[in-house]
């Protein structure tokens, strides 16, 4: 079989797993029984706050800073937050998602920040924010 012929029978193989996948993710926990599929229960925004830095310059920079906790049952291995970014209108700017990639043990809080992705004026427009936390174990 050629090299060539071979990258496209490992792509196509590829392809056909990931799609036959899709949309099939189990949780399973240590006895190889199903859990429920987590939800944003697990976890609670306890502080959270607006930051701009160089306000009212061409550098001027948003952030929300956050601090969340677990408060479901079981150890936690991703966490997302999702903050969408809005003007004094209500008019959506921005999503941005930021995420934590290691084990967040029930009761635990950590700390975060989303950054809003443009500076200046986009960044001085922003007025409000919204937070929603997604779970994986």
């Amino acid at each position: 079989m050629s090299r060539l012929h071979r990258r496209s029978v490992l792509a196509l193989a590829g392809t056909v797993l990931s799609a036959g996948t899709a949309g099939c993710l189990e949780f399973i926990d240590d006895d190889g029984e199903d859990l429920t599929e987590p939800g944003a229960g697990d976890v609670d925004i306890v502080w959270d706050d607006l930051v701009r830095v160089d306000p009212d310059t061409e550098d001027e920079r948003v952030f929300v800073w956050a601090v969340v906790r677990n408060v479901g049952d079981r150890t936690l291995n991703y966490v997302e937050i999702r903050a969408t970014f809005v003007d004094a209108a209500g008019d959506e700017l921005e999503r941005v998602i930021e995420h934590v990639d290691e084990d967040v043990s029930s009761g635990e809080e950590w700390s975060f920040e989303v950054e809003f992705p443009q500076f200046g004026e986009r960044a001085a427009a922003v007025s409000e924010y919204e937070l929603e936390p997604v779970t994986g174990v």
